[in-house]
């Protein structure tokens, strides 16, 4: 019987994908985030000082949110119960606490309940910990690839301590992978398999930061490698497919897009142009970036030159009717030409000025004269009586002439900026508004 349950111990070993059989099984052996977990670092210290407390682990996929939580659990002695927020509901949360009521009761040990993707939780389910962590009864620890700040309610918040957590570096990835390659008992090593360092540093770069990816990655090379060596084609063939880190509707998505439009604003289109590379390498539609163009062309370069807006448009039709990759250089194309066009982003504040103004006033009339007079009855109204037909007047301009609700005077949202084509937009603008101001102080 125990020859047997060897076996099958044995061969569930076997089985374990390689990125599991390597979890780190002490602190030495965790690589990477040293800026918590180095040398005198806080979350160090605490761990290493038995001071146990609620946190959450923020970071990308495969930078050791999971492993650290057990590693933690196990350095201070506790129970450790992990949970899937994608899977998990309120009674599995209740259930977690029982299991930690006891272990507290009858071995006066700690839990640690970890909670991975807990940005999945809504706030009924988050509640549902809240008091116990709070009583002690478990130390939370929670693990999220989105912004804990968007994400998770403020009472949670404010019980725990964030760290965030870094993309593994090239070097730490090339060090797991050494590991998992030589381990004779949880890794590679019994296979004697050989595999130049060039290769190494291919997959490890490949693995854009996941020590996860970086091993199954490993993995498939040596499975599909026939022999004692890794072959330069086989690995090239596994990396060929890899993705880059790229999720559309999480923090990578947004910093990267927040990236492109800052770079154009700040004339910058080289770093413009890599953001845009970046987010076409990782799978972003290339339409939602036409978009996003679009709206860079009116919010950051606006009247300073015009052009900008068409060229945008034209990229995005360009998109839509001839796709790949005749469509990607004419993104390109685009964002180059705004990161280098003159900057104004007097159109997007006046629009934002005009609205609040919008909001505030409520439903004010349209002033008499501005109103159209297709009615005897309107007419009779003195619709449109008083209205200056501005073609018939000197220049095309009807100085003086007021276009807003009597209430609310002349306010001024639109000033451009000297640059580009606002510069002339600016000296046509101050020549009319003096002439305004001549025509009311005679008034007056």
């Amino acid at each position: 019987m125990a020859t047997t349950d060897l076996f099958a111990q044995t061969e569930y070993e076997s089985l374990r994908p390689l990125a599991d059989r390597m979890r780190p099984q002490n602190l030495e052996e965790f690589q990477g985030q040293v800026h918590i977990m180095g040398e005198e670092k806080p979350l160090r210290c605490a761990i290493e000082s038995d001071r146990l407390h609620s946190m959450i682990f923020w970071g990308p996929p495969g930078t050791g949110k999971t492993t650290l939580a057990r590693l933690i659990a196990r350095h201070s002695g506790a129970q450790f119960l992990s949970l899937s927020a994608v899977l998990a509901g309120v009674k599995d949360i209740r259930a977690a606490v029982e299991q930690a009521k006891i272990a507290r009761q009858v071995e006066n040990r700690p839990t640690v309940l970890f909670i991975d993707e807990v940005h999945r939780f809504n706030k009924a389910q988050q509640d549902a910990f809240l008091p116990h962590v709070e009583d002690g009864t478990v130390v939370f620890i929670g693990a999220t690839t989105e912004n804990p700040s968007f994400e998770l309610n403020n009472a949670l918040l404010s019980r725990a301590r964030i760290y965030v957590l870094k993309s593994l570096t090239v070097s730490d990835l090339e060090q797991i992978l050494e590991s998992g390659l030589r381990d004779p008992v949880h890794g590679l090593g019994t296979r004697n398999l050989q595999i130049e360092q060039e290769l190494l540093h291919l997959i490890a770069e490949a693995a854009d930061g996941d020590a996860r990816r970086a091993l199954n990655l490993l993995e498939i090379s040596a499975d599909l490698s026939s022999g004692s060596s890794i072959e330069t084609t086989t690995v090239q063939e596994v990396v060929s497919g890899n993705v880059r880190r790229f999720d559309k509707g999480g923090d990578a998505f947004y910093e990267q897009i927040s990236a492109l439009h800052k770079s154009v604003r700040g004339s910058a289109p080289d770093a413009a142009l890599y953001w845009l590379c970046r987010m076409l390498d990782g799978g972003c539609d290339p339409l939602y970036i036409a978009r996003r163009v679009v709206r860079m062309a009116s919010e950051d370069i606006g009247n300073a030159d015009p052009r900008g807006l068409s060229i945008s448009l034209d990229a995005w039709e360009t998109q839509e009717r001839l796709g790949s990759p005749e469509g990607e250089l004419a993104l390109a194309q685009a964002v180059v030409y705004l990161a280098s066009a003159a900057k104004s982003n007097a159109v997007y504040m006046a629009y934002k000025a005009a609205m609040v103004d919008a909001k505030q006033h409520g439903s004010l009339e349209v002033p008499v004269h501005l109103r159209n007079a297709p009615t005897k009855l309107m007419k009779e109204l003195g619709y449109g009586k008083k209205y200056r037909y501005a073609h018939d007047e000197p220049e095309g301009y009807a100085a003086g002439e007021s276009y807003f609700p009597e209430v609310m005077g002349e306010p001024i949202y639109y000033s451009p900026v000297e640059r580009g084509l606002e510069i002339r937009i600016k000296e046509k603008l101050d020549r009319l508004r003096q002439s305004d101001l001549a025509v009311r102080r005679g008034q007056d």
